[in-house]
């Protein structure tokens, strides 16, 4: 299982997710297959698009007004700048963008939480709903449509969704931590797609920790109450 996340212009073994003022994506043959699978989102304003040093790196979303949520080894590196296009279905224009001032990383699990120094507009993304086994729940995120080329290659100018059912809810992520699991049914999380949600029921439920790129992804479970805390003590929320 592996992490899926392009930083400094090189893809690492690593994984990465507006209304938006964007319409709908147009289709476009050469982005396709999307998410691995899925189809392009067509309305979804929580999500934010990380950029290490300028380079498209990951997926998160934005929970409070100058807080966004994405996973730990997305900004693992201490000297990197990291910025986001927030509240947009397309990474290149729309929305806001902002500037981490602040990172602060749980001591356990793949979660990270990014202050910035401009507030966001509303709406945030409502964290949290049980979630069950044989649940479908969908996945965001800006990550690579392809894996028959380096993942840096073809990373998704639009925002995707894809299906998924879940699997366990006791699985682990990229550090050991508390994970949803999930298995493909139109689409599967790859390159890219780390740090973006997962959603049930409209809330937040995960965060994009690991995938095999190919049938199945682990997603840290915002759900878990010692990370439920974790979140509300830093951010407030």
């Amino acid at each position: 299982m592996r992490v899926l996340t392009a930083i400094a212009g090189a893809l690492l073994a690593a994984l990465s997710l507006a209304p938006v003022t964007a319409s709908a994506a147009p289709e476009d043959p050469e982005m396709s297959p999307m998410i691995i699978g899925g189809s392009y989102a067509q309305n979804f304003p929580y999500a934010a698009r990380l950029f290490a040093n300028g380079r498209e790196n990951c997926s998160a979303t934005k929970i409070a007004p100058q807080w966004i949520l994405t996973a730990e080894h997305c900004v693992a590196s201490n000297t990197a700048r990291y910025t986001f296009r927030a509240g947009s279905l397309d990474q290149t224009s729309g929305g806001q963008l902002v500037t981490g001032d602040r990172v602060v990383k749980h001591p356990s699990a793949d979660l990270a939480l990014v202050h910035v120094t401009t507030s966001m507009t509303s709406p945030f993304s409502p964290l949290g709903s049980p979630v069950s086994v044989g649940e479908t729940v969908k996945l965001y995120g800006w990550g690579a449509t392809c894996t028959n080329q380096p993942e840096i290659n073809c990373q998704s100018r639009y925002l995707k969704v894809a299906d998924t059912r879940v699997t366990t809810t006791n699985g682990r992520d990229y550090r050991g931590g508390v994970a949803i699991s999930v298995r493909r049914i139109d689409g599967i999380a790859a390159g890219g797609d780390s740090g973006g949600p997962m959603f049930a029921d409209g809330r937040q439920v995960g965060v994009a920790s690991t995938s095999d790129r190919s049938s199945v992804s682990n997603y840290t479970s915002v759900n878990h109450a010692p990370y439920r805390d974790w979140i509300r003590r830093t951010a407030g929320v």
